[in-house]
């Protein structure tokens, strides 16, 4: 078996198919490690989702923000992003329904000790307070929410920004709300662990006081390898422990899958995805 762990798709669905051949991936022998992102500002967001669907055990996903929008969208959470926004396809879709049922079940972060190592897969990061198992147990409080009756009115509560930082004392949704938004938002983050949640762009483009979330001395995850998604600008980042696999196919650049553990890097173009 082979394990491909790919990066965003965001609707670009023929760049994936495209990708998934160029890896000869064989869904009887073979699994797929998504991370996150699966939909939204792409033209085929629907295809995406069935496909990915339609895989069951042979497609491993962890929900990024995007998915989450979709989620939010569904339940009238939140405005509609205007032209950044193509989700319509899937609202029209007579099993829409199936699909928004089937992404409620998708965690948050997924981990698996390969060849020795423990990978640890979110789709932008983990707070430096945070361990592994710490992460797959705040991942299970947020889909015991999603999954619940009070999934919609949790999905409100869900927006915004604050708290930037973790601390047990905080309620019930504001701790959602830091485990949502540093599993799914994050770039920046302070040595203390409080997140920028405002600044985009490369690495050099920190805010004052703050490093790249995976950069911080002392996170609990660093001897952990973490696969993640998110940060376009970031592009394809390997080192030994983290494979950050956003390598910007919305915007003309590439989708990416690496093998793991053995670190096989296969790419597509994806400059006619928009």
């Amino acid at each position: 078996m082979t394990i491909w762990a790919i990066g965003d798709i965001q609707g670009c669905f023929d760049s994936l198919q495209r990708l998934l051949d160029k890896c000869r991936f064989d869904p009887a022998q073979d699994q797929l490690w998504m991370v996150g992102d699966l939909v939204n500002r792409g033209p085929q967001s629907l295809e995406t989702l069935r496909f990915i669907r339609s895989l069951g055990a042979s497609a491993i996903t962890v929900l990024g923000n995007h998915d989450l929008y979709l989620l939010m969208v569904a339940a009238n959470a939140v405005p509609r992003r205007g032209k950044d926004d193509t989700l319509d396809p899937i609202f029209a879709a007579p099993d829409v329904a199936e699909l928004l049922d089937w992404l409620k079940t998708q965690p948050l972060a997924h981990a698996q000790v390969l060849d020795g190592q423990r990978y640890v897969m979110v789709h932008a990061g983990l707070l430096p307070e945070w361990t592994a198992d710490d992460a797959l147990a705040l991942s299970a409080e947020v889909s015991r929410h999603l999954r619940g009756p009070q999934f919609a009115a949790f999905l409100n509560a869900l927006w915004g920004d604050s708290p930037l930082g973790w601390h047990k004392q905080l309620n019930e949704l504001d701790r959602a709300r830091v485990i949502v938004n540093a599993m799914t938002r994050m770039r920046f983050c302070s040595k203390q662990g409080v997140m920028d949640l405002k600044i985009k762009g490369k690495p050099e483009n920190a805010p004052v006081g703050h490093v790249p979330w995976f950069e911080v001395p002392g996170r609990k995850t660093a001897k952990d390898t973490l696969v993640v998604g998110h940060w376009s600008a970031l592009g394809l980042k390997m080192t030994p422990n983290l494979v950050a696999l956003d390598s910007g196919c919305l915007w003309g650049g590439h989708l990416t899958a690496v093998s793991l553990p053995e670190r096989e890097v296969i790419q597509v173009s994806c400059t006619t995805c928009r």
